[in-house]
C-alpha cells in the first residue's frame, strides 16, 4: 500500500497583498518536486475566507498549469453558502483541476441533516471527486461519521479530511466508510497515529518546510518498518507543532519567508507574526539547520 501526502498550499502575496501568481505556480513545483502527491489549492491555509472567486479561479488554473501531471491539483470551494459553493465548483471543474476540497460550512452551524443536504448539492453539481473536510475547531461543526457514512454513497465523494483530533471518531469512520472512500490526516502531528488506524495520508502544512521527511515517514510506514516511521514522526514532531504557535498560515508564511520563497504577508484580519514568535519560528528553522 502506498500512502499520499497533500500539501494545503499558502497563498503568496506581493507587497501590495495582490495575488503573486507566478510565485503561486512556483511554490506548487517546489512542494511537487518535495513529496507532494497533490497540493490544495485555496483552502483554509491558503485564505479562502479572503480570496474572491476570481482570484481562486485563476490560482486554480495557474497552479494546474504549472504542475501538469506532476501533482493532483485540488481547489478549495467550499463555503458556508451552498450555491456558492456550487457556482464555484462547477467553474473550478471546468479548469480542469483533479478534484474538490469542500469544507463543513463555518459560522451557521448546520445540522446533521444540513451538512449531508449541503455536501450531496455540491456533489450532484459535479462530477470530479470531492473530498469532505471536517474541521470542527474551524467551523464550529463537528460532522459526525453517521454523516460520512451516508455521503459515501454519493458517487464522486472519494475522500474526507478528517481534522477533528478524535482517534475514537476515525476508528468510528473506518469502521462505518467503505473501502471507496479514504482519509486523510488534517493534523500533521496526528498523521502517523491515524494511519496506524487506516488513514490513506495526511494533508499537510509542515510538507512547505518538511515535504520529503514527512513523505518518508509515510513511505517507511507503508513498508512496515514502523520504528522508522516512529523515528521520523519524532524527528518531525517539533515543527509539526511549531508551526501553531499562532494562528495558521502565520506561521508557515514566516517560514517560507525566511528560507526565501518570498511569499509575502497575509491579509487581514490576519495579520504577520509578533517578534517572539518570529524568534520562535527562526530558532524551530535553525534546529532543523534549514537556515
Amino acid at each position: 500500500m502506498t500512502f499520499k501526502m497533500f500539501t494545503a498550499m499558502i497563498t503568496p502575496y506581493h507587497p501590495d497583498l495582490q495575488v503573486n501568481y507566478e510565485r503561486a505556480g512556483e511554490i506548487a513545483e517546489y512542494l511537487a518536486a518535495n513529496g507532494s502527491d497533490g497540493i490544495v489549492v485555496s483552502g483554509t491555509t491558503g485564505e479562502s475566507p479572503v480570496l474572491s472567486k476570481d482570484e481562486k479561479l485563476r490560482l486554480f488554473a495557474e497552479v494546474k498549469a504549472k504542475v501538469g501531471d506532476r501533482a493532483e491539483v485540488w481547489a478549495g470551494t467550499g463555503s458556508y453558502d451552498t450555491q456558492a459553493s456550487i457556482r464555484l465548483s462547477v467553474e473550478a471543474e471546468k479548469i480542469g483541476v483533479d478534484g474538490l476540497l469542500v469544507v463543513t460550512p463555518y459560522y451557521n452551524k448546520p445540522s446533521q441533516e444540513g451538512l449531508y443536504q449541503h455536501f450531496k448539492a455540491v456533489a450532484e453539481s459535479v462530477s470530479i471527486p470531492i473530498m469532505l473536510y471536517n474541521i470542527p475547531g474551524r467551523t464550529g461543526t463537528n460532522m459526525l461519521p453517521e454523516t460520512v457514512a451516508r455521503l459515501s454513497a454519493i458517487k464522486n465523494i472519494t475522500a474526507l479530511k478528517e481534522s477533528s483530533g478524535m482517534m475514537d471518531q476515525m476508528s468510528l469512520l473506518k469502521s462505518m466508510l467503505p473501502e471507496t472512500v479514504d482519509i486523510y490526516s488534517g493534523d500533521d502531528s496526528l498523521t502517523l497515529p491515524m494511519l496506524a488506524l487506516g488513514a490513506a495520508g495526511v494533508v499537510s502544512i509542515a510538507s512547505h518546510v518538511l515535504g520529503k521527511e514527512i513523505k518518508d515517514m509515510l513511505n517507511y510506514f507503508a513498508a512496515g518498518d514502523i520504528k522508522q516511521a516512529q523515528k521520523l514522526h519524532n524527528h518531525l514532531f517539533p515543527m509539526f507543532k511549531g508551526l501553531f504557535i499562532t494562528t495558521n498560515p502565520v506561521p508557515v508564511k514566516e517560514a517560507l519567508n525566511m528560507l526565501g520563497k518570498d511569499v509575502g504577508g497575509l491579509r487581514l484580519p490576519l495579520c504577520q507574526a509578533n517578534e517572539a514568535e518570529i524568534i520562535q519560528v527562526q530558532q524551530l528553522l535553525a534546529s532543523y539547520s534549514l537556515i
